[in-house]
């Protein structure tokens, strides 16, 4: 099976294709279960469940999840706490070596993992495939990290008189994880090994839409060694993500998610003691394509940015600024490369674009053609949601090109949806400036035919992750160890890009320790 990221989107590998075809029959026959929470090795059941459905069709049970009350959620971060000084005192090399094997039963079990994410998420399959060989990558690379450094303790300088000085690098303790729906595999593997690798032990809290895909997750960490009391899944609403990240046995946070929730978690979770809180809080990401641009190029790396996964990305590019003299031009590629992009079944091997996640996503796209329209904006493809045949049972709508006058909300709101607004700029200069005008600041791209333009916008944007002259998306597809990927502004709290160098520093703190022999 071949090398899969989000650069290889258009990989045609029949090998591939067999595999997952495999692993989506096998999946198929595996959804529709009823899970426990998994609290100190305890699989406990719970009255009240909620019943995930597949975006795809309405009719697929994908599983019913126990829903955590408040003494359940205190009970794993009790367990946590309790284990933790033992999982701490295991030894970095024993930590590496456990997720190491993690990261090959992900591997070996991709297809089937990929399988799952496409009835669940509704992922075409090479995105599933990608989410399930980002999570393996995350894994390794962290333990890349630790192997390269020689782990967590640093050598210092000496007074000179018998003394001994090291740095060392301690866990925080209790790690909360609370995950989003959009990537179960990669946006779970990434904090949840990151945590455990640095000595943490952690309580998670996926998002009931996305939660099939975590619990597969800690079924591979038990397998591959990851002790009970290391690990512990509270499946949920909004109350016991609250109550996770608010108890005061927590030690530290990463939540990945929207502007609002990460910021009301960013303000009041460390309101009692200090402690880290790490947030992803997606984006509003913008291209600029200048006059000197390849067109084509744009349009491509523009559209795959945009409707890639329906445009439920945190990285979706969803405003581009065309410099006037290339506008008509840029508009009539993107409009026509979008009008052939096939929406339909995702475990098809055509489609581009399944589903989006759920009913609110649709009317939420409906808001926003109308949006276009009422202000005098144009779409110029795309606008409808599409309910023909089998596809009335799903989430199903357009990829869609407007314009649309500056004081539109499109310009503002982050839509997590297949939906990409164009407009016109006088220069390279003013599509930057109207590229900062948001409170975002994720990834943003560029594309342009001079190095002075591309330097220029380097130096001038305010983003976590950019690019230039992208064909594979012009502001998506990062990958660990060659893209960190973390935001600016209101797209993240910690200033270090998951899958990059910086990022388990957020995971411990610093205690010096001085050692003197007379």
């Amino acid at each position: 099976m071949g090398k899969i990221t989000y650069a290889t989107m258009s990989a045609d590998d029949p090998a591939l294709h067999q595999a997952y075809e495999a692993g989506l029959a096998a999946a198929t026959a595996g959804i529709g279960q009823t899970h426990p929470l998994l609290i100190n090795g305890e699989k406990r059941f719970t009255d009240q469940t909620f019943t995930e459905r597949s975006p795809i069709d309405s009719q697929l049970v994908i599983g019913v999840y126990s829903q955590a009350a408040d003494q359940d959620v205190d009970d794993a971060v009790a367990a946590a706490r309790s284990f933790q000084p033992a999982w701490e005192a295991t030894g970095w090399q024993e930590r590496v070596a456990i997720l190491r094997r993690a990261a090959e039963i992900i591997e070996e079990e991709t297809p089937l993992l990929a399988g799952y994410l496409s009835l669940e998420i509704g992922k075409t399959r090479l995105e599933a495939l990608g989410d399930v060989s980002e999570g393996s990558a995350f894994i390794n690379y962290y333990c890349d990290r630790l192997d390269e450094s020689g782990g967590l303790e640093t050598a210092m300088g000496q007074y000179g008189v018998g003394d001994t000085n090291h740095s060392v690098l301690r866990p925080w303790g209790v790690w909360a994880v609370i995950s989003p729906f959009n990537f179960p595999m990669a946006l779970v593997a990434s904090p949840t090994s990151a945590a455990l690798l640095t000595g943490n032990a952690v309580v998670l809290k996926p998002s009931n839409t996305g939660a099939l895909g975590s619990l597969l997750l800690a079924d591979i960490y038990m397998r591959a060694g990851v002790p009970s009391g290391a690990f512990h899944v509270v499946t949920g609403g909004d109350q016991a993500g609250e109550r996770l990240a608010h108890h005061d046995e927590v030690d530290g946070i990463t939540f990945t998610g929207s502007y609002e929730v990460g910021m009301h978690l960013y303000r009041t979770a460390a309101s009692g003691r200090p402690k880290p809180v790490v947030c992803e809080m997606g984006g509003k990401n913008p291209a600029v394509v200048t006059a000197s641009a390849d067109l084509d190029l744009a349009a491509e790396g523009v559209m795959r940015a945009a409707f890639g996964l329906s445009g439920q990305k945190c990285s979706a590019n969803s405003r581009v600024y065309v410099e006037r003299p290339a506008f008509q031009d840029f508009l009539e590629i993107l409009t026509e490369k979008t009008n052939r992009l096939e929406v339909g079944d995702p475990r098809r091997r055509e489609v581009f674009l399944g589903p989006v996640i759920d009913h609110e996503a649709v009317d939420r796209f409906r808001s926003a053609v109308e949006e276009v329209q009422d202000s005098g904006g144009e779409v110029l493809s795309g606008g409808e949601v599409v309910t023909e045949g089998d596809l009335e049972r799903g989430n199903f709508v357009q990829p869609t090109v407007v314009t649309a006058p500056p004081e539109a909300w499109i310009w503002e709101k982050e839509l997590f949806l297949p939906f990409v607004a164009v407009t016109a700029v006088d220069s390279l200069d003013e599509g930057i400036d109207q590229a900062n005008d948001t409170i975002f600041g994720l990834t943003a791209g560029v594309f342009a035919g001079t190095d002075d333009e591309v330097d220029r916008f380097f130096r001038r944007i305010q983003a976590g992750v950019v690019y230039a002259n992208r064909r594979a998306g012009s502001t998506t597809g990062a990958w660990p160890d060659i893209q960190p990927f973390g935001g600016w502004k209101g797209s993240g709290t910690s200033g270090a890009g998951s899958g990059g160098p910086w990022y388990m520093r957020s995971y411990v703190r610093e205690q010096a320790r001085t050692l003197i022999r007379e």
